[in-house]
């Protein structure tokens, strides 16, 4: 199933009809459908796909001249293949336009360091003049980033183009289960998140814990070990990093109140908190008021990928009794009692998303966070400098529809709000799952307080 990237396969398309050489890089966490996107967009254009493993570069060039001399029914390259990646350059170069993409272009930098440099001289020397068309793909996000698009790295500023791909959002992911009710559906987001691999796993026809039993908590499941594996795969020192989400999970969101949770020393949990957020696991926040990200202390860390949430808070922890088949002892006991606390946070950052993509079709707002201090939050801000005007939200994911006191109590936190001046337009907005009280429907209308009912968002 191929969902959504209607963007980002516009933009290859568009970048392969220009006769031009081109040099795309395509990068994003794992399992987020990186290779998918480019096996659509290649599907029937002339093209060779290379899968880098973590094999010697001499075995990654054999493999690399098979797939060549396949497609050009070359017996002799065949047979005796490329001796090193100069040969290769020039037997390409002369080629009709051709798509080469190579995926998990990090392994072939672990093979040897030099790959960048070697990459930039075969381009400039002769790939930049021919008609290929070269896609270097990546799930190792920091090495990327590093040795591929730093002002720092050899290649910089070779390429064409560049594709963040990113996890799906909360309206693209529903489109796996489009006979599930929103509500339900949020239950889904909240475990899986937009992570399309994991997405396919679970069965449309069966409910949360059916499928929760039998394809996270069986030990032979795809899921069941995810996070264990990709964190293995990326990670020398996988246990302390453990250590660290584990923490996160918890709800120890400060860089203290991590130390204190794991032991650590100050600058190994700043190392590895850097780390996990290049691989974008974990994602540090700060008040969306704040003028300067990279400065500003009130920051704090959240884990970014809703299934490491899942799986950190409610396997992780319980693996002896998933292990020993009591999976119904851990639904019954850890899930069930604290999953619509759980879900909450997904249904703010659902809400906050809905403003973003313009939810309030007359109101646009260039930056939605949160905003908080010590002892008060407050779940969606939206910032206008432009026009001036900021809008304050609270989202309740609750089964009781929410009254006046949550308007009143919104109110004063927005009070202690400092942004703007007194020409500042300030706006209301409520988010509930089960819908409003008629008392605060009636003061909403009078005093032009936005309501939204439900996931979808509907204005009341």
């Amino acid at each position: 199933m191929f969902i959504n990237r209607e963007k980002e396969l516009e933009t290859l398309s568009e970048a392969y009809k220009d006769s031009k050489a081109q040099f795309v890089v395509v990068y994003g966490k794992r399992r987020v459908g990186k290779t998918e996107l480019v096996k659509k967009f290649f599907k029937s254009i002339p093209h060779i796909y290379f899968l880098a493993d973590k094999a010697p570069e001499k075995e990654q060039l054999r493999m690399l001249s098979e797939k060549v001399g396949l497609l050009y029914k070359d017996d002799f390259l065949l047979s005796r293949g490329f001796g090193n990646w100069y040969e290769f350059f020039t037997y390409i170069k002369d080629k009709d336009r051709v798509v080469l993409a190579i995926d998990e272009f990090p392994y072939l930098i672990e093979a040897n360091r030099a790959v960048p440099s070697i990459f930039q001289k075969g381009w400039d020397e002769g790939l930049k003049d021919s008609g290929i068309f070269l896609i270097l793909l990546g799930s190792s996000i920091g090495m990327m980033e590093t040795d591929v698009l730093d002002y720092k790295s050899p290649l910089f500023g070779r390429r064409t183009g560049q594709l963040l791909i990113e996890p799906l959002s909360f309206w693209h992911a529903k489109k796996f289960f489009p006979r599930m009710s929103d509500e339900d559906f949020m239950f889904i987001y909240s475990v899986l998140g937009g992570t399309p691999a994991y997405l396919l796993q679970f069965d449309p026809s069966s409910d949360l814990w059916s499928n929760i039993r039998k394809k996270i908590f069986a030990r032979d499941a795809y899921l069941f070990s995810e996070p264990e594996f990709i964190l293995k795969e990326e990670l020398r020192e996988p246990r302390n990093y453990f250590s660290i989400i584990r923490a996160v999970s918890m709800g120890k969101s400060r860089a203290s109140e991590i130390i204190n949770e794991t032991g650590f020393e100050k600058n190994i949990v700043g190392k590895y908190l850097s780390v996990l957020t290049d691989l974008r696991i974990v994602k540090r926040e700060v008040p969306v008021t704040e003028k300067s990200y990279e400065k500003s202390k009130k920051g704090i860390y959240i884990l970014n990928d809703n299934y490491f949430r899942f799986w950190f808070k409610y396997v992780f922890p319980n693996k002896s009794f998933i292990e020993e088949g009591d999976t119904d002892y851990v639904i019954r006991k850890k899930i069930i009692p604290d999953l619509d606390i759980f879900v909450s946070q997904t249904y703010e950052e659902v809400c906050r998303s809905n403003v973003r993509r313009g939810l309030l079709k007359d109101k646009k707002f260039n930056r939605v966070g949160r905003w908080w201090t010590k002892d008060t939050e407050i779940d969606v801000v939206g910032i206008n400098e432009d026009v001036n005007s900021i809008i304050f939200g609270e989202a309740k994911w609750s089964l009781k529809p929410v009254g006046i006191n949550i308007l009143e109590e919104l109110r004063a936190k927005a009070e202690k709000v400092q942004w703007g001046d007194s020409r500042t337009s300030k706006y209301f907005a409520l988010f509930s799952r089960k819908g409003f009280t008629a008392d605060l429907i009636k003061i909403a209308a009078k005093e032009k307080v936005l309501l939204f009912k439900g996931v979808e968002g509907n204005l009341v």
